[in-house]
């Protein structure tokens, strides 16, 4: 076999924010601070704040392969940690403060982190499990010494008196590229969260395949603001994705109200961002109640659950793409993303709007399947449903500290996601539900997202799910539990009126429960468990 003859550079995370620091000195990183203030810097002085980093972990006595946890918001002292960490051969653990305090335990001692960073709002949260975390050898606050917090908390440290001490190089190490950087914990809705180790090389390759054209589609002209919590999946990749591109990065901390964050959006000239359904409800409804446009917004990318088609329309008529997407933990997370090809171009707006609602097609590097219950691929016509499968060196292969890992692999190979889809001949995939939340009535499988979808077109609707109660004849049948939009008059016949003509007649719910809000989890998904139980009165099997 004849190999190249090409320079055997490993793909290394700190060859991102050394290219940003070249190339794009002077771009700046803007932050909303806990502490209150904007901050502001360029690519050029977080780099040298990055090894600094670098250099202080050294001096704790960090050593290779070290669990480095973090428990903060979108900032730039925690863009430094993504690099400083995990650019030294340790491993950047993000954790998710909206979960459980005895899940960040759990978390925090399953993954056998050795020093903690946390932002100043998640003191009183960690003085509440102290006694569970007798690993950690110290807990770095991020900011600085006239904010030093009064605490009981032991061996608190200051993050800018540490980076102070420090020189501004560092000799960052020649890692093997497979060498993990980074990790998170899945959302623990059954079981434990699990842990999911990111390589550099899964990263640089993720974040290759977010910069392009039919992903996020950034470049050095675009500002970024990634609403997506950079303590949940690496917020999609962002904080590697737009130092690659060279674009401008806006960091929201933790104000992710409407308000706030179009106050960021239109000050900053943001032209691209990222987040939830439930952060973009909450924006799109201050700008209807204020008479405010977004007006230098290009592109939103939505995922984190099924982006309903209103909130598409919503943000059409106001001048903005949104860029349906899919992806898990598992999958660093982007798999899918949905931008027409040159074939769709003559599509009327209900086709248009039909496609976008997918949930997208495989990025570049990510190979998909769709299975049926014995493991045999259905048809790519876009009606046949079945499994979703996933394969790739973006797509984790087990599960950190996991006897009998990898897990999730009835098909040798493949990564099962638990999503029930459709896929046509274009790739183009569809969410039915997950297979845990399908309903399934008289042997036949109603998609709880479908119903979802219509209700929240209902103008008087401001959020809703279907779920499954038991029905001894039919096994199954879905109720529609829905939050009515503030001062809006809407009945039950009301709502079910607009199922008509969309879905078969047995699909439609058989009842509506209003409330005055749903529960959701750490990530801002439907928590379908806790609103089965609030419609049964049954825990969740």
């Amino acid at each position: 076999m004849l190999r190249g003859m090409m320079m055997n550079e490993p793909l290394l995370v700190t060859s991102i924010l050394r290219h940003a620091a070249l190339y794009h000195a002077d771009t700046e990183i803007v932050s909303r601070t806990t502490e209150g203030p904007i901050h502001r810097y360029t690519y050029a002085e977080a780099w040298v704040r990055a090894q600094k980093l670098a250099n202080a972990l050294a001096a704790l006595g960090m050593q290779p392969g070290d669990r480095v946890g973090t428990l903060a918001w979108n900032g730039f002292r925690h863009l430094e940690c993504y690099y400083g960490i995990g650019g030294s051969g340790m491993v950047c653990h993000t954790i998710n403060p909206r979960l459980f305090p005895e899940q960040i335990a759990y978390i925090i001692n399953h993954a056998e982190d050795r020093l903690l960073f946390t932002d100043l709002t998640f003191i009183p949260l960690l003085e509440g499990i102290a006694q569970e975390l007798a690993g950690l050898k110290g807990i770095v606050v991020m900011t600085d010494s006239a904010n030093m917090p009064r605490s009981s908390l032991p061996n608190l440290l200051c993050y800018e008196d540490l980076l102070a001490e420090q020189p501004d190089a560092f000799d960052w190490p020649l890692l093997d590229e497979n060498t993990a950087c980074g990790m998170c914990y899945t959302s623990g809705t059954t079981g434990n969260p699990k842990g999911v180790l990111y390589s550099h090389r899964s990263s640089i390759l993720h974040a290759m395949a977010a910069c392009m054209p039919d992903v996020f589609g950034l470049s050095a002209s675009d500002v970024v603001l990634p609403v997506v919590p950079m303590f949940h999946v690496n917020a999609w990749g962002v904080p590697y994705a737009a130092p690659m591109a060279g674009a401008k990065l806006v960091f929201p901390g933790a104000k992710l109200d409407g308000a706030s964050l179009y106050e960021l959006f239109e000050a900053e000239k943001v032209t691209n961002s990222a987040g939830v359904p439930t952060v973009w409800l909450a924006l799109l409804n201050w700008m209807d109640a204020t008479g405010k446009r977004l007006t230098t917004m290009r592109r939103i990318a939505i995922g984190g659950s099924a982006c309903p088609p209103v909130m598409i329309q919503r943000f059409k008529e106001t001048g903005v793409e949104v860029l349906h997407a899919w992806g898990m933990t598992e999958t660093s997370p982007l798999g899918l993303a949905n931008t027409p090809k040159g074939k769709h171009r003559d599509l009327d707006a209900d086709g248009t709007l039909a496609l976008a609602s997918k949930q997208g097609r495989p990025i570049c590097g990510v190979q998909f399947r769709v299975v049926d219950a014995d493991g045999r691929d259905v048809p790519r016509d876009g009606a046949s449903f079945g499994r979703l499968l996933v394969r790739g060196p973006t797509v984790c292969s087990g599960y950190f500290g996991v006897a009998d890992s990898p897990a999730h692999q009835a098909v040798p190979g493949w990564f099962e996601t638990g999503d029930v889809v459709t896929m046509d001949a274009d790739g183009y995939v569809q969410i039915v539900d997950r297979t845990k939340d399908v309903i399934k009535s008289g042997g036949e499988w109603i998609s709880s997202i479908d119903l979802e979808n219509i209700a929240v077109g209902h103008p008087a609707v401001q959020e809703a799910a279907a779920v499954a109660v038991p029905d001894e004849k039919w096994g199954e049948r879905p109720v529609l539990v829905v939050v009515p939009k503030p001062g809006a008059s809407l009945t039950r016949d009301d709502l079910l009126a607009v199922f008509q003509g969309k879905v078969a007649k047995w699909c439609i719910p058989d009842d509506v429960r209003f409330v005055e809000a749903l529960p959701h989890t750490a990530t801002g998904k439907l928590l379908k468990s806790r609103i089965r139980e609030m419609v049964t009165g049954a825990p969740a099997a």
